[in-house]
């Protein structure tokens, strides 16, 4: 079936459940600084996530879990500096949201007030429903993410594909209802079997972003610095490296240091 792909000024919440409704693909990525943002906003991505991921590709910590809503609201507005069309929605951290739906809207307004962004996203089902159901009341749209949930890492003990089981596949469809009952406008749905998402993505009306959850969604994401091949120790099934830049940026670096040490760099046209 040929897609339509319809030129759009500026990506809102209303225009990806026209683009599900259409059947055209969303094109999510994550960014966390004001010149990668710029260049995946002026390639015409769709959304950007200003992943917790930070913790782990800007900070170099083992898990989302240590960063802080003050980094993230600095991640988040340095992003929003650089776009100018696309959508962009801020991870809320752990701690800021579970099992206190007042700290939740505390949280969420503090991400919009303060660096501008135009969406929140919270990891989990039934057991943050309050929470979300709070923020939505104050009119901050809302990204839900099920399926592996990273912060919830220690629970469960490790990064194994999620909800292959019935009783998890069942409660997550429960829960995935249960979030577009509440108003969330989307879910990421993290590397869960490629049926039990198709099923999903069917079933609801809001859209469905995947990762490592197969092609039968409504989108997909991947972490920007995987994707680019600047992190390369990471390489699970469903990620696909458009590029190595770890290569050629280390590459360039070097060649650098030997211009210096050699002292070709600065030749006479690089001075004054």
């Amino acid at each position: 079936m040929s897609v339509h792909k319809k030129e759009i000024k500026r990506i809102t919440t209303h225009v990806l459940l026209e683009m599900k409704q259409r059947g055209e693909k969303i094109a999510m990525l994550t960014g966390y600084d004001f010149s990668m943002a710029k260049i995946i906003d002026n390639a015409g991505i769709d959304i950007i996530l200003v992943g917790d991921s930070a913790s782990n590709v800007m900070a170099g910590h083992e898990t989302t879990l240590p960063i802080t809503l003050d980094q993230m609201i600095y991640h988040a507005s340095a992003v929003i500096r650089a776009v100018e069309r696309c959508l962009v929605v801020v991870d809320l951290p752990f701690g800021t949201y579970q099992g206190n739906s007042k700290e939740a809207l505390s949280s969420a307004i503090r991400i919009m007030k303060e660096s501008g962004a135009h969406a929140v996203k919270l990891e989990g089902g039934s057991e943050i429903l309050e929470s979300v159901k709070r923020i939505l009341s104050a009119g901050i749209p809302v990204m839900g993410h099920l399926g592996l949930t990273p912060q919830s890492i220690y629970k469960f003990g490790t990064y194994v594909v999620r909800a292959k089981e019935d009783e998890e596949a069942q409660k997550l469809i429960a829960d995935a209802k249960l979030l577009e009952e509440a108003g969330c406008f989307a879910l990421v749905l993290e590397k869960i079997p490629a049926k039990l998402a198709t099923q999903v993505a069917k079933e609801v009306k809001i859209p469905i972003i995947g990762i490592g959850a197969g092609n039968g969604v409504d989108g997909q994401v991947l972490v920007v610095h995987d994707m680019l091949g600047i992190t390369h120790e990471f390489s699970p099934r469903f990620l696909r490296r458009y590029a190595n830049l770890y290569d050629e940026i280390k590459g360039a670096v070097e060649h650098y240091i030997s211009d210096v040490k050699s002292q070709d760099f600065p030749n006479k046209n690089e001075q004054y």
